[in-house]
């Protein structure tokens, strides 16, 4: 017998589903196959505390979507651990892309002005407002800015920011990622690992925003699925709004998101009020394991925190369609984790001072 998390009881385990693993027995060994569901969008939310497994399962979860038919899988990258799905040779359609870019109308003019600290309401802000509203590119921009009646102290600021962000080299009208890159089929990983904060978050604004808007205006026919790795970064910056969007008023144009983060407590509460599907790692923070349970369902008999596990690998999933929770083992990766810390003696037992 198997089951499939996120999917109506009484239904089968047919495709679109992919595997994640096997059920937990009370006496420790493996049980009935676990799914989940590729088929509906769903809003996923991982936590766990570090070298628990979040990384791995999201990977596990980015090599069943690239192997499911009618889905367009971005993974946002920011620390570099997801090449090695792309790059194994293994059965996993999947792209990597090292060096992102984004095209400056993918933001709008508030976007702008929030990302580079900006008023949007006066002086240079406004002005930088206007110029994102008028051009496409960045030379666009500043050829606006120089064209205005504005002060002359105004057009040098708004000037200067721009030039800041532009020096981040992630503008780009000609090579920006767009929906045809995004939502070609085989799984995209997008890695961010070299950005800065400011830059990072930029791209992530500008992907989040292209997806919903494709299928908003049915220009995809495939189902985006938005996976983000150390998702609080992103919620703390520019990002944010557009990942709020996916995660609100995602399913009903069909774009999914799954959300991985280590604080709990670090990404608004619609993150976790609002996931259809909650795995859990091992968790030890008080404050983490409380804004958990602050939404801990009716249809939970025990405390969350008492069934969270202990052991790397090991998830307590709680399923708002099937109003369930489970314990499972995540299965083995077919494509090699990325994620492992590097040590002092180096790998495979090697020493480093050799």
């Amino acid at each position: 017998m198997s089951f499939v998390i996120g999917r109506n009881r009484g239904e089968t385990v047919t495709e679109p589903s992919g595997r994640l693993g096997s059920f937990r027995a009370l006496d420790g060994s493996d049980g009935a196959q676990l799914y989940f569901d590729c088929n509906s969008p769903h809003a996923v939310l991982i936590v766990g505390k570090r070298g628990y497994g979040k990384s791995y399962t999201l990977g596990v979860i980015a090599e069943e979507l690239a192997r499911t038919a009618g889905v367009a899988p971005v993974l946002l990258d920011p620390m570099g651990t997801f090449g090695t799905v792309a790059d194994s040779g293994a059965d996993v359609p999947a792209r990597h892309i090292s060096e992102p870019a984004v095209r400056p109308d993918a933001l709008d003019g508030r976007s702008w002005c929030q990302l580079v600290g900006l008023s949007p309401e006066r002086g240079a802000g406004a002005l930088l407002w206007q110029a994102a509203a008028d051009s496409g590119t960045v030379a666009g921009m500043r050829e606006h800015i120089q064209m205005s009646a504005a002060p002359a102290r105004e057009q040098r600021a708004a000037t200067n920011h721009i030039g800041l962000a532009d020096s981040w080299g992630v503008f780009d009208a000609e090579r920006g990622v767009d929906v045809a890159t995004l939502a070609g089929g085989e799984l995209t990983v997008v890695d961010l690992s070299g950005l800065g904060n400011d830059p990072m978050n930029a791209v992530a604004r500008a992907i989040a925003d292209t997806l919903y808007q494709a299928r908003m205006s049915a220009t995809t026919a495939r189902l985006p699925w938005l996976l983000v790795d150390e998702a609080h970064v992103f919620f703390d910056g520019v990002a944010a709004p557009a990942l709020e969007t996916v995660l609100t008023r995602g399913r009903a144009p069909g774009v999914s998101s799954v959300y991985v983060t280590q604080r709990p407590t670090a990404v608004p509460d619609v993150a976790i009020s609002q996931s259809d599907i909650l795995v859990a790692h091992r968790l030890t923070s008080a404050t983490d394991i409380a804004a958990l349970e602050a939404i801990q369902p009716t249809y939970m008999s025990d405390s969350l925190g008492d069934r969270l596990p202990t052991a790397p690998g090991e998830v307590l999933i709680i399923d708002d369609s099937t109003e369930t929770a489970h314990t499972a083992q995540i299965r083995e990766r077919v494509t090699e984790h990325g994620g492992h810390s590097p040590t002092a003696r180096g790998p495979e037992g090697t020493d480093r001072s050799a």
